[in-house]
């Protein structure tokens, strides 16, 4: 373990020993350096008791818009099947029946961006237990379009464009470390679900993504490696085209880039990463930052919401204070590595 980031460390291990979360994992990756990662804690409490491993996936949450979705649908428009302003009726033409629906002319930069107007969520689980017959309705649905807002649903009409061009989400190719459905003696537990009457265990914690057996706005899992793989990546600059890295980090709003959030006041990550960080939670107790300017780049994935979510913790002042201590230790060893002139440091 790197001496300079012992402290980050040490904040989440003390997280998980006062049990605030029964378990957490760390990484942390520079540009061109070998990543450091720490595990803690239980991967499980109930029904049974198993200790956390570094191999353990995590239900991802929300993590699967930016990690999944926004890179997919970056590819499409770089292989030329879509453009970021497309209007969503030119891939889900079923839409046009919506007669006085503004819905099939908002884009999928909207969609990205959480400024399509739809609103946040809402229980389409409870429609049907069919995924093809879900996907039917929620084409047929009739939205009121309002203020923006962070939408789930948004990321499910994204999902079915991707369907459209690329077939089943759960069939399409994932970095090392992700998986649809891991093992459950390999998952990390989430909530006991009175819905499904079970402890959720390689199975998405997400209602609507369980139901849908495959969704844009939820439902993919990893390790810490292979998330610190995918982060890792963007610092190097290997798994998008500069174009698509560059339009990905673009200001969209005060707050969001194409997705994911910008380094903002009170931002989860922190006050002293740099104003080109990008960073996102999931519900689940889940978290990704990238540190353009740094170099630097950090996953801390925790299983919050084991074994209830009303028991769920405010992990942001954790999220916070862990993204201070790193981007103080890397900008410090920067500084310590700068050649010094007579006249000062050049």
């Amino acid at each position: 373990m790197t001496a300079e980031f012992s402290r980050a460390f040490d904040l989440v291990a003390s997280a998980v020993e006062r049990r605030l979360v029964p378990g957490a994992a760390l990484g942390i990756v520079r540009r061109g350096a070998v990543p450091e990662v720490q595990v803690w804690g239980d991967a499980q409490r109930e029904d049974t008791v198993r200790p956390l491993q570094r191999e353990h996936y995590f239900d991802l949450a929300s993590l699967t818009k930016v990690l999944f979705t926004v890179p997919a649908v970056l590819k499409l428009v770089e292989h030329g099947r879509a453009d970021l302003y497309d209007p969503l009726g030119r891939h889900l033409p079923e839409l046009a029946w919506l007669q006085g629906s503004e819905l099939p002319g908002r884009t999928l930069w909207q969609l990205l961006t959480h400024t399509s107007g739809l609103p946040a969520w809402h229980a389409l689980y409870s429609w049907s237990s069919d995924p093809t017959l879900l996907r039917q309705r929620l084409l047929q649905e009739r939205w009121p379009l309002g203020e923006s807002v962070y939408s789930d649903l948004g990321y499910l009409y994204l999902g079915l464009v991707l369907e459209r061009h690329l077939g089943p989400l759960t069939q399409q190719p994932i970095p090392p470390g992700f998986s649809w459905a891991p093992p459950p003696e390999l998952s990390v537990a989430t909530q006991r679900c009175p819905w499904r009457e079970a402890v959720m265990c390689g199975r998405p914690d997400d209602e609507n993504a369980d139901a849908f057996k495959g969704a844009g706005h939820a439902g993919l899992f990893a390790t810490v490696d292979g998330v610190l793989g995918q982060l890792g990546g963007w610092l190097e600059g290997s798994l998008l085209s500069a174009a698509s890295l560059a339009v990905m980090r673009r200001p969209a709003t005060p707050t969001r880039a194409l997705g994911w959030e910008r380094a903002h006041p009170n931002f989860s990550g922190g006050s002293l990463c740099s104003p080109t960080t990008l960073g996102h939670t999931g519900f689940t107790g889940t978290a990704a930052y990238v540190d353009f300017d740094q170099g630097l780049a950090w996953v801390l994935l925790t299983n919050a919401v084991h074994p209830s979510r009303p028991a769920r913790p405010n992990l942001h002042s954790l999220r916070q204070a862990v993204g201070n201590v790193l981007s103080a230790m890397n900008s410090s060893q920067g500084a310590a590595q700068m050649p010094i002139s007579p006249g000062g440091p050049t």
